[in-house]
């Protein structure tokens, strides 16, 4: 099914030149570059001695690895999608397999470190199921991770030893010596996303208030009735970012993910119909925009602790009702 969407998605877009990358060697080709030394993992430091060459970058590509970029010089422009978002020098990226992603315009004295990884390389090690827990690499090109100046020298310290270990003559510690590199990297860099959450606080404070009123106009203004509850894919949309920027976000805001952050919101809405309104359990959780009550009556009761009729029965001070 997936391949022959790809087909198709390939035909409509051939002028666009993209291209799936299914091995590491492939992709090295496609850039003009030398072979990788192992074929599970790859890692590229362009520089002035190794430049990138613009012209062999494809203009969308999907890669069937990870993909860690780390701009160590200059700056330039990335497009997602149909648009484009600036980075910086500092700027870390960061791709899982089988995502979609436009080409990098990399001016001539761009310099940064690429990282392949092939998922089979992490096969029996912890990082295998630990990868897939850190949301950056669903992050989109807008939400890259900006180092500071003690931070980078952490990262390029790291890649300078994976760098050697990859280089070097294969024995049988050098997989246990990166994969031990790779776990470090993640971590720190998972420190160094929290670290950014915290500097940018007016930023995310914005986002919050922005959510708040795309959730309450939504609701308020009975989209629930024709498009059903409202999703984490809709609000993120709505903010122009990513659901797991968005979720990690709101969790350092208010300690919340996205998902819980809209059942909260469809709670605070309930109780005010239920106090203030005549009408029903179920006509309510129509219009908050669940197919069934017992959903609804579920989820209310889970946020409060008390079942919707309870709940409004102790508002109105009267006795419970069956």
């Amino acid at each position: 099914m997936f391949v022959g969407f790809l087909y198709i998605y390939i035909m409509k877009k051939k002028e666009d030149k993209l291209i799936r990358f299914i091995s590491i060697s492939q992709s090295h080709q496609a850039f003009g570059l030398p072979a990788p030394q192992h074929p599970l993992i790859s890692l590229v430091h362009f520089n002035e001695d190794n430049p990138f060459n613009t012209g062999m970058a494809p203009i969308y590509d999907i890669l069937s690895f990870y993909k860690i970029t780390f701009i160590t010089k200059n700056s330039g422009r990335l497009k997602y999608g149909r648009d484009h978002y600036d980075y910086e020098e500092g700027s870390m990226l960061f791709l899982a397999p089988n995502q979609l992603v436009g080409s990098t315009e990399y001016n001539s004295e761009t310099y940064c470190y690429i990282l392949l990884i092939h998922p089979d390389f992490l096969l029996g090690h912890p990082i295998a199921n630990k990868i897939k827990q850190y949301g950056y690499f669903s992050y989109s090109f807008n939400e890259a991770l900006h180092v500071s100046d003690s931070e980078k020298k952490i990262i390029i310290s790291i890649f300078k030893i994976m760098e050697q270990e990859l280089n070097s003559r294969v024995d049988e510690f050098s997989q246990e010596v990166v994969l031990a590199q790779i776990e470090l990297l993640l971590s720190y860099v998972n420190r160094f996303y929290k670290r950014q959450f915290i500097t940018r606080k007016v930023v995310n404070h914005n986002i919050l208030e922005k959510a708040e009123k795309i959730l309450n106009d939504y609701i308020s203004h009975q989209e629930s009735l024709h498009q059903g509850l409202p999703t984490v894919q809709y609000l993120s949309e709505r903010l122009n970012i990513s659901p797991g920027y968005l979720s990690d976000v709101l969790r350092s805001v208010i300690g919340k993910n996205a998902q819980q952050y809209i059942r909260e919101k469809l709670t605070e809405q309930a109780k005010v119909r239920l106090m203030s309104t005549d009408l029903t359990v179920g006509e309510i959780a129509y219009e908050l925009g669940f197919e069934h009550q017992q959903s609804f009556s579920k989820m209310f009761k889970a946020q409060t602790g008390l079942s919707p009729v309870e709940f409004r029965n102790s508002f109105n001070g009267t006795a419970p009702m069956k």
